[in-house]
């Protein structure tokens, strides 16, 4: 709630303007669905009695917003994904709408995401939002042992991120995605895959889209300001990798040891894990020992993975069967 006074601020002050706002309440308790028929009753609410998950959820917003438009208008309407921790400059969503119809075989754009930090939250007279250059994300970056990262998190934003041009996806934080890409993509009702339940799903999801044909593209101009509650930088030692790992829940941990394996199961081609075994093998291994050891009541996310692995094969034939680019294509991101 402490977040969202920000965020529809930054909504409101957008230089454009053609664009509605659907909010999914997650089974929250604290107040929001009183501020907003409070301060914003035009804005629709999905209020849910209890948590789906950010897939579920964000699946009940994008078939929401699809139901309301003609088909036969995918191509030229489009969802922006929203984290209730951000601040959007005025410019943002124009300057990514001014992309779109250049690049039509996108499916996804992003901006450049910055830190932004709250001083003094305990003091309501001295509270303030400090919109840092330290980068967030500037899109999702892949690597050989079959992980991801947010490219340039940690670093200071000196320009070295001002070239637009495809990345292989977009973090699920802040992403415009085309609704005739999300249509496309779709597996029966799910756009993010709800067996993920959170973290990792907007990967599965870019890599989907990569296989079906579908770009993801940043944009450095539309930039947006992202509190994030947990965070680690892109370039980090082993020693300051496991501080970091040892400061975050052990729920976030479940998730990413479990969804880790998920997304391996259901989006590594047979023929790239031949190939890329070397990084991936000692990558997962290490990560099963790092949890026998150091988070032994995590070890239940390895077996609920081999228990969701038959799901995961079936959408695993159903993508194989519809994918309009090669493994071969693929295989240039991850280097």
């Amino acid at each position: 709630m402490r977040f969202l006074p920000d965020l529809f601020k930054s909504l409101s002050n957008q230089t454009y303007r053609d664009f509605n706002i659907l909010v999914i309440d997650n089974g929250s308790t604290d107040g929001v669905e009183a501020y907003i028929r409070e301060h914003y009753p035009e804005i629709t609410i999905l209020r849910n009695a209890r948590n789906l998950g950010f897939s579920g959820a964000h699946n009940q917003g994008i078939r929401y917003a699809l139901e309301h438009w003609e088909p036969s208008s995918y191509k030229d309407n489009f969802v922006l994904v929203t984290n209730p921790d951000l601040i959007l400059p005025p410019n943002f969503i124009e300057t990514l709408m001014c992309d779109v119809s250049f690049h039509p075989t996108v499916g996804a754009f992003g901006g450049k995401l910055r830190r932004a930090f709250g001083e003094n939250l305990t003091d309501e007279a001295l509270q303030e939002t400090i919109q840092s250059d330290l980068i967030d994300s500037t899109g999702l970056r892949p690597h050989k042992n079959r992980t991801f990262t947010d490219r340039g998190a940690g670093e200071m934003d000196k320009g070295q991120y001002d070239e637009s041009h495809d990345v292989f996806g977009i973090s699920g934080a802040l992403v415009l995605y085309r609704a005739a890409a999300l249509n496309d993509i779709r597996f029966e009702d799910e756009f993010f895959d709800e067996d993920f339940f959170a973290y990792k799903e907007d990967v599965d999801l870019a890599w989907r889209f990569q296989r079906f044909g579908w770009d993801a593209r940043f944009v450095p101009e539309a930039i947006a300001f992202h509190y994030r509650g947990m965070y680690a930088p892109e370039k980090i030692g082993i020693i300051e990798r496991i501080k970091n790992r040892r400061n975050k829940s052990k729920l976030r941990s479940y998730f990413s040891n479990r969804n880790q394996l998920l997304l391996l199961v259901k989006d590594l081609p047979f023929i790239d894990l031949l190939l890329a075994c070397v990084w991936i093998v000692p990558s997962e291994v290490g990560r099963l020992i790092y949890t026998l050891l150091f988070e032994t009541k995590n070890i239940r996310a390895f077996v609920d993975a081999i228990k969701l692995s038959p799901r995961m094969l079936r959408k695993r034939l159903w993508i194989k069967k519809h994918q309009k680019r090669s493994s071969k294509e693929l295989r240039k991101w991850f280097v």
